[in-house]
């Protein structure tokens, strides 16, 4: 347990416009509530077990008061039970999840992993439990609020969903094949984290790079520098080195990530969820994840991915175009352009065109000068706090502990996980530690992401890392400020799947705007604040090679949705569905030997089909911004009004509804036509 000793001693935010930040350092605790799910990841894996078996059991012992014959239990205690035992599973797979991803000893990582797959498996008993649907089922709703009635509406439709009205011998193989594809997700992402590769140069393959990323990689004893497949080495490699085979090379290590291991793993994953869904009675995984979101059918996802791929495809052919002639003038005999050459060719064509060069904004994105700015930017906007914990455990030295007030009111704490290392998940992530309920328990949440480490020099980020950062912190804020709902199941981020981005995506327009990039963004040298006319060329830059984005994202979708229409393709099938993918969505060919489907993330876990959601979530996020556009990205009084009708609720209405209630009316394609088009 940490100290709840109180030390109000408010630390100068470096680049903040003004000395009152609200980060602070110290502890404390209100309301008798303690955020301890973190500390969990900090034990030994043999008490992060015990502590798991013993949640398991308190929520089987939950649900058997639920459904002990005869009970007939009062709807608030009966739906009591039954959140409690919910929320303690989510609670387990959350932090396990985690453990499993981001620990650095391998011990505990396959003890969080065994706690996760018992926990998804207790999980799958109860959606399968005809006994507690029928409790719930009975439940007389009279009386009680519109958020509990959508709660259980959306409970027993996934109990339904689950099979629970099956017959056993159904349940018995619905159950089997749940546990299965637990195991192979399991699987497929280990195989993707313990996967970073490494290409070995020599020095003069760093020429073009920055000059700290070049001292960040020095040479070995063979004179080599070595450069990794994670994102921090990866982007700006792929950006700025001039060595055009050298960009190729760590392009091909990237694309073979996950291969020739998850060949297999991912054929499985596929047949596995296409014969859960028939067993369920579905045409294919993708008609059934589908169906209760907002897209609400896989035909309906299908439409939204081809309107879109033909609204970009004039800008995709004139952006194309734009690369190539760019390469023609170092070779003029060029007739197409390389996959990995489209980073390069992007950064000279915005630098020629907008007198941008994207190596002379990083020294203004120190990361901690970012990351503050961020907790500055947001504590300012939704009236928080946040509060240094420099005495809680944690489970790397390069994690940093906040708890998250509300005036007074301790809301919640958050881990920033923010460095690469060994056997770490390689791409930037929100998790879940736990969840909040309104008197009963306080939000938890980690932010990983693989950003340079700052040491014997500073750590500079890429523009596109900050609008990472921003992102990820806004995933972080739904889960945070969404958890104090009356329920578990309602908490934070536990609306439709394919809304979940949106907050998420808002918050990136603050990457953007110099109202928010001034009070952060100094040069680490001169002091100099970033320019406003600078941050209006990063804007109109950005919008060259838009539509290319677009399509990749789209390119994403089209498989995710595509491997599982109900075929369920096998190994050198899915690959060769892939690449035709490719070719048909992007104007770059399709290499042979390359699979970026085996390292795909988003293929496993609640995405799975529908990778459409981040694009569908963008046209929701561009019109949320509206508001802020019109009253000013810092305004203080849009920002809690965004807070208490979107995120504070949850999952308690409909995403439709909520963002109706912000906007004031139905949300539209408007102002995502005109981020398209560059207005």
């Amino acid at each position: 347990m940490r100290s709840t000793l109180v030390i109000a001693v408010i630390v100068l935010l470096t680049g903040c416009a003004s000395p009152s930040a609200r980060v602070l350092t110290g502890g404390g605790g209100t309301e008798g509530l303690v955020p301890d799910a973190g500390l969990l990841l900090s034990t030994t894996p043999e008490h992060f077990t015990e502590v798991c078996q013993e949640d398991l059991e308190r929520a089987r012992e939950a649900v058997a008061r639920l459904t002990r014959p005869g009970a007939a239990l009062p709807t608030l205690e009966a739906l009591t039970l039954y959140d409690d035992a919910i929320a303690l599973l989510d609670d387990a797979v959350g932090r396990s999840g985690t453990g499993a991803s981001v620990h650095p000893d391998a011990g505990f990582r396959a003890a969080a992993e065994q706690c996760e797959l018992e926990a998804e498996r207790a999980r799958t008993d109860f959606s399968l439990d005809r006994r507690v649907f029928d409790a719930l089922a009975s439940l007389s709703l009279e009386g009680q609020d519109a958020a509990t009635r959508h709660w259980v509406e959306r409970v027993l439709r996934g109990f339904r969903r689950a099979g629970v009205d099956r017959d056993e011998a159904t349940r018995e193989r619905v159950r089997a094949l749940q546990e299965r594809l637990i195991l192979l997700g399991q699987e497929f992402s280990r195989h993707i984290t313990e996967d970073v590769r490494q290409l070995e140069v020599p020095p003069v393959a760093l020429e073009g790079l920055p000059d700290d990323y070049v001292r960040a990689h020095p040479p070995g004893a063979d004179g080599l520098v070595r450069v990794g497949t994670h994102t921090a080495d990866y982007g700006p490699f792929m950006t700025y080195a001039r060595d055009a085979r050298a960009r190729e090379a760590l392009w091909r290590l990237s694309r073979r990530r996950g291969h020739p291991s998850n060949v297999d793993t991912l054929t499985h994953m596929l047949q596995t969820r296409q014969e859960l869904a028939a067993t369920l009675g579905y045409p294919s995984w993708a008609a059934y994840a589908a169906e209760d979101k907002m897209v609400r059918s896989q035909e309906a996802a299908t439409a939204f991915i081809e309107t879109l791929a033909t609204t970009v495809s004039g800008r995709v052919r004139d952006e194309y175009d734009a690369l190539l002639e760019r390469k023609r003038r170092d070779e003029p005999g060029a007739t197409r352009v390389e996959p990995w050459e489209q980073s390069w060719l992007e950064d000279r064509v915005r630098a020629e065109r907008f007198q941008l060069d994207s190596r002379a904004l990083r020294p203004y994105f120190e990361y901690t000068r970012v990351k503050n700015g961020v907790l500055d930017i947001t504590a300012r906007l939704f009236g928080l706090t946040y509060r240094r914990v420099r005495d809680a455990p944690v489970w790397h030295p390069d994690v940093e502990v906040y708890d998250v007030y509300e005036g007074r009111a301790l809301r919640g704490r958050f881990y920033l996980d923010m460095h690469p290392r060994p056997n770490k998940y390689t791409h930037a992530a929100q998790w879940d530690l736990a969840l909040g309920r309104a008197g009963r328990s306080l939000p938890e949440a980690v932010l990983t992401c693989n950003f340079p480490r700052p040491g014997a020099r500073p750590a500079l980020l890429q523009h596109s890392e900050v609008r990472t950062f921003f992102h990820e912190f806004g995933h972080l804020l739904h889960h945070v400020l969404g958890g104090r709902t009356r329920w578990a199941g309602l908490s934070g981020t536990r609306t439709e799947v394919d809304f979940i981005e949106a907050p998420a995506q808002l918050m990136e327009e603050w990457a953007w705007r110099a109202e928010s990039l001034q009070r952060f963004a100094r040069h680490l040298e001169t002091g100099a604040v970033l320019p406003a006319d600078t941050i209006t060329r990063m804007r109109r830059a950005d919008a060259f090679g838009k539509g290319l984005w677009v399509r990749q994202q789209l390119f994403y979708a089209a498989v995710s949705l595509q491997l599982h229409d109900g075929t369920a393709p096998e190994g050198p099938e899915t690959a060769t569905r892939v690449r035709a993918l490719q070719e048909r969505f992007l104007p770059f060919r399709a290499v042979d030997d390359t699979y970026v489907h085996l390292s795909f993330t988003q293929l496993d876990g609640d995405y799975s089909a529908l990778y459409y959601t981040y694009l569908w979530s963008l046209v929701i996020a561009k019109d949320l911004f509206t508001p802020f556009a019109e009253h000013g990205p810092m305004d203080p009084t849009t920002a809690r009004r965004y807070r208490d009708t979107v995120l504070a609720p949850g999952g308690s209405r409909d995403a439709a509804d909520l963002v109706h209630d912000f906007l004031r009316r139905d949300y539209d394609f408007g102002a995502y036509t005109r981020w398209v088009e560059g207005r």
